[in-house]
């Protein structure tokens, strides 16, 4: 089998990519990446020699078309995902993360692709009080609080409408926060894991109390996932991917960090809140679960003694991407701790 896989370089794709190398090592991978802040073709450099790498962009039709020939499988992961750069940059958000997937899908179309999974978030639905017990389903309605949410409730209903005007065999995932290997550390724990590591006593930023609340999905079974969407799941059907409860705090995820690091809680520092900033995410995973037969096999803590490990057997990769344009954004994003960078 023959399988392009967009935005390979990111952090969920590259860990696809692996996972799909060391799974399947017959089948043929080309990866497509823009490589912008968010990938980096360091995150394949050790299996480098087992696929074809293009980097490039999902709005560039032209180049899209003549990578769709061949192709048996499509997996979709190209995209502007930081909530907090589509707060200052909105307008790449759609144009990436909307046109980008609309521009994919009609190459698979015309190039008769016969699989096109499409992965998305569970950010689409927008948020829940924080002492709800509602957990979202397939079936709940979208309600898209920022302009990364909005763009890949666009690019969803882009999907389904693909499978139901031209029957296209279809099928989409919206997952909870995924964390692991290759994460980008702008985000929450590859930041606070970087920080300690780096050992200058630098600050890790909570956004307002830390009381948000989200689900922490390990990469690898999100991995595991979409394989089980590809090999059985349903043209035109939605499954929505998350863990085991309990679903701990933004501010008790970091405290558990700085427990299995052994770092004192004083190197947390609340910072002012992102402008609407969602307060709970969760997800009915049950579909998956009993249609399909998954179910994660890392916990929370387990998998977060790991992710630690990485990141300490993997300086070079992180201290990389934290210079330059990181340093900037960093600045301007957290200023009360920017002396600190």
């Amino acid at each position: 089998m023959k399988l392009l896989i967009t935005g390979g370089a990111g952090f969920i794709g590259a860990n696809f990519v692996h996972y799909w190398v060391k799974n399947y090592p017959t089948d043929s991978l080309v990866v497509l990446d823009k490589l912008t802040y968010a990938g980096t073709k360091d995150s394949l450099h050790d299996i480098q020699d087992k696929i074809s790498f293009v980097q490039g962009d999902i709005c560039d039709e032209q180049l899209v078309s003549e990578l769709m020939r061949g192709i048996d499988t499509v997996v979709h992961f190209a995209a502007e995902s930081h909530v907090d750069r589509s707060i200052q940059e909105p307008l790449v958000f759609v144009k990436s993360n909307t046109l980008g997937t609309a521009v994919l899908l009609n190459a698979a179309r015309i190039k008769g692709v016969k699989r096109f999974h499409h992965i998305s978030t569970d950010e689409v639905f927008g948020m829940l009080p924080v002492d709800s017990d509602i957990e979202w389903t397939e079936e709940t309605p979208y309600d898209p609080t920022s302009p990364y949410s909005a763009s890949k409730a666009g690019a969803d209903y882009l999907a389904r409408a693909f499978y139901k005007t031209y029957g296209m065999h279809v099928t989409l995932s919206n997952c909870a926060n995924n964390y692991g290997p290759f994460h980008h550390p702008e985000k929450l724990l590859p930041l606070a894991i970087t920080n300690i590591l780096e050992e200058t006593g630098k600050k890790i930023p909570i956004y307002g109390k830390g009381d948000q609340i989200r689900e922490w999905l390990h990469v690898e079974d999100h991995c595991r996932a979409i394989d089980l969407i590809l090999r059985g799941g349903k043209p035109g059907e939605t499954y929505l991917v998350s863990p085991d409860k309990p679903h701990p705090s933004n501010l008790e995820v970091i405290q558990t960090l700085l427990r299995l690091m052994g770092k004192d809680e004083d190197l947390i520092e609340f910072v002012p809140d992102r402008p609407g900033h969602d307060t709970k995410y969760a997800n009915d995973s049950t579909k998956l679960r009993t249609e399909l037969g998954w179910k994660p096999n890392v916990s929370f803590e387990e998998g977060l003694k790991q992710t630690i490990e990485w990141y300490r057997n993997n300086q070079a990769w992180w201290k990389k991407i934290k210079s330059g344009e990181y340093k900037e954004y960093y600045e301007k994003q957290y200023q009360s701790v920017k002396h600190q960078v």
